[in-house]
């Protein structure tokens, strides 16, 4: 009250009656404001206000959307850990793998995408340029990862651009020591150089697929019509092989010692995507690709898309290349996709010198999937491969006539010696194919 009465205090003093009212006067005030605070509605938050406790619907809604809460914790992504890395839910992230060899006294890195999706699912691996040549697939994977948005994905998507870097740089199929890289998966620690490359790969990167694409082209001076390889014996494959849209499909086992074999040895159901020639980035086959594998993501509600193709695949369950006889330049006479009868005339071969021309014809009815560009050629080069109509029980058939050409093998894969690269290199050259 002293200090009320110090802010109030008058320039002249007052007289006690004067002084007397006012203390009066305060009091009465002072009791008035306690008393209505005192008499004042507690305040509810609002929202309890809006949830009568009395409601038991509202209750159950709560409740249920807790729950719903709760779930939602429990299902999501969590960050992928790789490559010593962390790669958050929705965020697609440039990771780097670096295997411990190399041919020039430093281990070079190779990029790895990674987009991890906002909610759970499979894992797709997408490898390319295993052959340091084959130029189409880094161009997909480029494309593929980089239209994802993680926002709408599901599950993870990982991309290797260009696995045989070595290779690449050279313009060369093969790694620096003439080895094919495609001959020593899954590889050996402790093996040889294109082996213990294999191994880095399948173990840093490709463990963690639930399906893997391996992308190619074809080779020496071939092309490819767009089409799918794998072992269709193989039940997961084959279920795989279905969701690529109208993608022409291949029975195909794969040599010892590719990619595809050995991921689907590891219970990792793996196709190879064949499209295109080598030594170049072609425009309509690398867009045939990406629509693949953006087909096959929908179709494994990984990813969203407007529409699906109705169209059904092509299914070859055997297929032979047809050699030329004579030699000299081979201009073809049909184009990849035609569909040709026994005895029909593919292209000819004329002897440069003497003009002698020799027609290549079909020695079955089938469809061409691939094919020789136009070139100088030597007798007995593959250059036609025709897909031929037929059903699983014969291409098993088949499968069981032909010499199985196997490197010998441990627990950890291909064994390394002079044996071993005899076998690959009849196998490459009896197979004549870009794997």
């Amino acid at each position: 009250m002293t200090v009320i009465f110090r802010f109030i205090e008058p320039a002249t003093p007052l007289r006690p009656r004067a002084v007397l009212c006012v203390v009066i006067a305060l009091v009465f005030l002072w009791l008035t404001a306690s008393s209505a605070v005192a008499d004042a509605p507690k305040q509810i938050p609002v929202a309890l206000a809006t949830l009568p406790p009395e409601d038991p619907q509202l209750l159950g809604a709560a409740t249920a959307a807790t729950d719903a809460t709760t779930d939602a914790n429990r299902n999501a992504v969590k960050p992928l850990s790789m490559l010593g890395r962390v790669v958050a839910p929705h965020t697609t992230e440039l990771l780097y793998w670096t295997p411990d060899v190399s041919f020039d006294g430093a281990a070079i890195s190779r990029g790895v995408v990674v987009a991890n999706g906002a909610r759970p699912g499979p894992t797709m691996c997408l490898t390319a340029v295993v052959h340091g040549d084959e130029h189409n697939g880094l161009e997909i994977v480029r494309r593929v990862l980089y239209q994802i948005d993680p926002a709408q994905l599901n599950g993870v998507v990982v991309g290797v651009p260009i696995v045989n870097l070595d290779g690449f740089r050279r313009g060369m199929r093969y790694l620096p020591d003439r080895r094919d890289l495609n001959r020593y998966f899954p590889g050996r620690k402790q093996g040889s150089a294109a082996s213990r490359l294999a191994y880095s790969l399948f173990d840093q990167v490709l463990r963690t697929c639930d399906y893997l694409v391996d992308i190619h082209t074809g080779s020496f001076h071939r092309t490819n019509l767009p089409q799918l390889r794998g072992d269709l014996t193989n039940l997961d494959v084959l279920e795989l092989s279905r969701r690529f849209g109208s993608t022409t499909i291949l029975h195909n086992r794969g040599a010892v010692g590719t990619l595809r074999r050995a991921a689907t040895d590891a219970g990792i159901p793996a196709i190879t995507l064949e499209t295109g020639e080598p030594m170049r980035i072609q425009d309509r086959e690398v867009r045939q690709g990406v629509t693949a594998i953006q087909t096959a993501m929908t179709a494994l509600k990984m990813y969203p898309r407007t529409t699906l193709s109705s169209k059904t695949a092509s299914v070859y369950f055997e297929s032979r290349w047809v050699r030329v006889n004579e030699g000299g330049v081979l201009i073809s006479g049909v184009q990849l996709g035609d569909v040709v009868e026994q005895g029909a005339r593919l292209g000819t071969v004329t002897d440069p010198v003497t003009n002698k021309a020799t027609a290549v014809t079909a020695p079955y009815a089938g469809r061409v999937l691939g094919m020789a560009l136009n070139q100088v050629v030597l007798p007995g080069y593959a250059a036609f491969h025709i897909g031929i109509p037929s059903t699983m029980a014969e291409a098993e058939a088949a499968d069981e006539l032909n010499i199985s050409l196997k490197a010998p093998t441990d627990k950890s894969g291909p064994i390394d010696g002079s044996l071993a690269d005899e076998v690959r290199d009849r196998d490459l050259i009896e197979h004549e194919t870009s794997e």
